[in-house]
């Protein structure tokens, strides 16, 4: 087995690496001061203008997306840049133009998007023209299984007419979002998995109704554009608006969350891959008790053990990818379904451990462990819980 690098996924894990170095990582001080200094805004701030910028002039520029409309990488070749995203979590991804919720809804309008759809949508979101959220989830049902969601797409002459609430949209609070795709039901008697449809909604039609923004943890994500609660309020929009036809939700929903699996996995394994660093550098210069910390027993058990941890897990999403590449996301999801659960939950306890470490100073906004954990938490919810995916796995497993 062949574990290195083709020579261009070399070349640019080395040009994304020097980027993170140079621009990235010295910015993430300039954006808090920026946030500081505009603390009721929301949305990117000037410093993710000067990145993107530069992201652009350097050819690091929609790595995420395959085929004619992106960088034309597969899973493979991409998973390691996502990882290294994953350093810098709240610039590295939007400077580079591969932030979620945008990245799956560019995948959605890129295989599913008619040309009219594309030509509106896909292009200004692929310039970074513009922002977007996927409004799946709903406060008022069990979203885990997406065939329960309730809010109601009803066709009426040459229009769809949109009425429910939607929660936990990334980005919609976003000022530059311009665009929501909505996950709802078409046909209730249809069978199961042919219920729902998704369809562009744009955030000026009337009707549309940004409640609330929400928290995770505390943490507003105001400097991405949080996530919202958003009311519809029978909402017209022209029938053309529907994304590959009716009943078509369920399966372009498994498309998206695929590949965005893999980029949320890979980005926490830099997350991990951060915390590690921070803490050796901690761990040598902390001195407790006689000696530095590198020197107990416990931290080096602790370092041992997420190592191990994290070059297993990379190992595993890296199979994923090239199943994914090789056979397709539907005989890749028994792997899917694995990182999806083994990654989220051993950084978590990584950054739990980092944050052990570096004391009060860890749960403080002076290092980046307290909100990567709050991140890596939330992982274990967004694109499905742990229970659901387990559910599914051991099914596979009990089946063989």
């Amino acid at each position: 087995m062949d574990f290195s690098f083709d020579d261009r996924t070399a070349e640019l894990a080395g040009r994304v690496r020097a980027f993170l170095d140079e621009h990235v990582l010295p910015a993430e001080p300039v954006l808090e001061e920026q946030l500081a200094a505009t603390p009721d805004e929301w949305g990117f701030r000037p410093i993710v203008d000067d990145l993107r910028r530069e992201a652009r002039a350097q050819g690091l520029w929609n790595l995420f997306l395959p085929g004619e409309h992106g960088a034309g990488l597969t899973n493979v070749q991409y998973a390691p840049l996502a990882e290294l995203t994953g350093w810098s979590p709240r610039l590295a991804p939007v400077a580079l133009n591969c932030a979620a919720p945008d990245t799956g809804n560019m995948e959605v309008l890129a295989e599913f998007g008619s040309d009219e759809q594309r030509e509106r949508w896909l292009e200004p979101l692929l310039d970074a023209r513009i922002r977007s959220a996927f409004c799946m989830t709903e406060p008022a049902v069990a979203s885990s299984d997406a065939t329960n969601i309730a809010t109601r797409i009803r066709r009426d002459g040459d229009e769809f007419v949109i009425t429910g609430r939607k929660w936990w949209s990334t980005g919609a609070m976003n000022p530059d979002c311009e665009v929501f795709i909505v996950m709802g039901m078409t046909d209730p008697d249809a069978p199961r998995h042919r219920r729902q449809s998704m369809i562009l909604v744009p955030r000026d039609t009337p009707g549309v109704e940004v409640v609330r923004p929400l928290t995770v943890f505390g943490y507003d994500d105001r400097d991405h554009g949080g996530h919202a609660e958003v009311a519809f309020h029978d909402v017209r929009v022209p029938a053309s608006n529907l994304i590959a036809g009716e009943g078509e939700g369920f399966a372009i929903a498994q498309a998206r969350l695929g590949p965005g699996r893999i980029h949320h996995c890979m980005r926490a394994l830099g997350m991990a891959e951060r915390a590690l660093s921070l803490v050796g550098e901690r761990a040598r210069e902390r001195v407790a008790f006689g000696g530095p910390l590198a020197e107990r027993g416990v931290v080096r058990e602790w370092a041992a053990d997420a190592r191990i941890q994290v070059e297993s897990l990379r190992l595993l999403v890296l199979k994923t990818a090239w199943l994914m590449d090789t056979v397709g996301n539907r005989r890749a999801m028994t792997e899917i379904q694995a990182i999806k659960i083994a990654v989220p939950r051993a950084v978590q306890s990584i950054l739990d451990r980092a944050i052990q470490l570096f004391g009060a100073a860890g749960l403080s906004g002076d290092q980046p462990l307290a909100e990567m954990f709050a991140g890596a938490r939330a992982l274990r919810l967004a694109d499905g819980p742990d229970e659901v995916h387990l559910a599914a796995l051991g099914k596979a497993e009990l089946r063989r």
